[in-house]
C-alpha cells in the first residue's frame, strides 16, 4: 500500500512538472501582460489630452461635446488589449471611432490617417485598411456595446459584446502609438464612452 502511494505521488509530481513546462512555453510564445489599467474610470480625463474639441464627463461617461478633434491618450502603446463600452446618442447616423497605433495628426486634418476601430452606423467595429477586419450583426442598436480590441505586432482582433468579431493581419506603420477617441460632432454622430481599460502586452 505504501509503495503504491509513493508511486502515485511520483506520478502526480511528474505531471505537475510537465504542466509547468507547457505553461512556461505557452507564456513565452504569447508574451506576458501588465496589469489592467483604467484609462477612464468615469471621474476625470487625467489620462487624456483633448485636441481640437471639447470633452466632458457626463454621468460617469465620456462625451465629446463640441469641436472636430480627438481625445488622445497621454501615453503611446505598442501591443495591448483595449476594452471599452460605448453607446450612440441618436437613433440614426451615429459616427464615432477609436484610433490606435498612430504617432501624430496632420496639421490640416482633425484626425489621424489610420487605424480606426469604426463606430459608424453599419460599420461598427470594423477597421479600414486591415485585411479581414470586418463583421456584422454583433452590434446592439440603442444599447451599451462592449468592444475588446487586441493588437499584437502586425495582427489585431476584435470582440463585440463578448463574441469574436474578426481577426485581421497586416498592420503597418509605427510599432507603438497613441489611442484616441473621436466623434463626428458636426454631423451629430456622437456617442458616450465608459469603462475604458488597457492591458499592455509585453
Amino acid at each position: 500500500m505504501k509503495t503504491k502511494l509513493i508511486c502515485s505521488l511520483a506520478v502526480i509530481l511528474t505531471l505537475c512538472a510537465v504542466s509547468n513546462l507547457v505553461l512556461s512555453a505557452d507564456d513565452a510564445g504569447s508574451g506576458t501582460a501588465a496589469p489592467r489599467v483604467a484609462l477612464f474610470d468615469g471621474k476625470n480625463l487625467d489620462s487624456w489630452d483633448v485636441l481640437k474639441c471639447e470633452a466632458v464627463v457626463d454621468n460617469s461617461s465620456l462625451l465629446i461635446k463640441a469641436g472636430n478633434g480627438v481625445v488622445q491618450s497621454k501615453k503611446k502603446y505598442g501591443d495591448f488589449v483595449l476594452e471599452f463600452e460605448w453607446k450612440a446618442l441618436k437613433d440614426d447616423k451615429w459616427d464615432s471611432g477609436v484610433y490606435f497605433r498612430y504617432e501624430s495628426i496632420p496639421q490640416d486634418k482633425p484626425w489621424p490617417a489610420r487605424y480606426q476601430a469604426n463606430m459608424r452606423k453599419g460599420d461598427e467595429g470594423n477597421v479600414g485598411g486591415l485585411k479581414g477586419a470586418t463583421s456584422q450583426g454583433l452590434f446592439k442598436n440603442g444599447e451599451w456595446n462592449s468592444f475588446k480590441l487586441t493588437v499584437r505586432g502586425t495582427k489585431a482582433e476584435m470582440e463585440i459584446n463578448g463574441k469574436p468579431a474578426w481577426k485581421g493581419e497586416g498592420l503597418e506603420g509605427p510599432k507603438e502609438g497613441y489611442i484616441a477617441l473621436q466623434s463626428e460632432v458636426p454631423g451629430g454622430g456622437q456617442c458616450l464612452f465608459r469603462n475604458i481599460y488597457i492591458t499592455e502586452l509585453k
